[in-house]
């Protein structure tokens, strides 16, 4: 058994069973003695990618939703569960026929009713019809096409610059729709990563991105996302986290009660 990483056998990592991460530099990171301290931030980040890995998989980036379609969904998203927020998204498209232009020009009313199921529905048709705007008036369409075309700085601009869109939002955007260089920070990534040691105990989500990509290569991005997300709801618990079962214990500042958590 690889020490650290509990439950997982050598022999099917190396046979690709059940995952295939077929890369030499996890193998490496997995096979590094961590009776060591690793004393790098990178070095701790490239840990807990491979780790994480290892136990769920190396998922790679396929386009998700259409990019104007991701955006009206992310901007529902705030402060409800992926759930709620889904459900809001399919009910504005069946309402309005997936028309874009019959969601700008329609009353609030209409669209409260729509996505009052994602709740905050007060603030966000208006965010919405206001973003809408926004792309008629300066695009002349519902495209985000060209954001690939950008600098990814400026690209995560373009999209802030929209009512109701955050870092956040911005960053899901470029990542799922277009893989670029921006890595999501949500509630489970910022604890985790407090938890971990990569990041002060009070970091905020925008420090927490920047930490991320910082220590690790664009290609990480998307499956590190998806997998702290997967592990944060599974494992690393808000208020019960099952330390016993994580994979990330041997570096985790949390379970080993040290640095700002001793």
């Amino acid at each position: 058994m690889i020490h650290g990483l509990k439950g997982f056998r050598e022999e099917e990592f190396l046979a690709g069973n059940p995952f295939n991460p077929c890369n030499r530099w996890i193998k490496s990171l997995l096979y590094l003695s961590l009776e060591e301290n690793l004393v790098t931030l990178q070095e701790k980040a490239e840990f807990v990618y491979a780790a994480l890995v290892a136990a769920y998989g190396e998922l790679h980036w396929q386009p998700s939703n259409e990019p104007v379609d991701e955006l009206i969904w992310t901007i529902l998203s705030a402060n409800t569960n992926d759930t709620n927020s889904g459900r809001a998204f399919h009910n504005l498209k069946e309402r309005f026929g997936g028309d874009w232009d019959a969601v700008r020009t329609a009353s609030l009313d209409e669209i409260k009713e729509a996505i009052r199921v994602a709740g905050m529905y007060n603030q966000k048709a208006p965010n919405l019809v206001a973003s809408l705007e926004k792309l008629k008036q300066e695009r002349g369409a519902y495209s985000l096409d060209d954001l690939p075309d950008k600098p990814v700085a400026e690209a995560q601009r373009y999209l802030e610059s929209f009512p109701g869109v955050g870092h956040k939002t911005a960053s899901i955007v470029l990542l799922f729709c277009f893989n670029m260089a921006a890595f999501p920070v949500d509630t489970h990534i910022q604890r985790q990563t407090q938890r971990l040691g990569l990041s002060d105990r009070k970091a905020s989500p925008e420090k927490i991105k920047g930490i991320w990509e910082a220590l690790l290569p664009a290609e990480t991005f998307y499956a590190l996302h998806v997998n702290l997300i997967r592990h944060g709801r599974e494992v690393c618990q808000a208020r019960t986290p099952r330390c016993e079962i994580c994979v990330l214990q041997a570096q985790c500042d949390y379970f080993q009660q040290q640095g700002a958590w001793r």
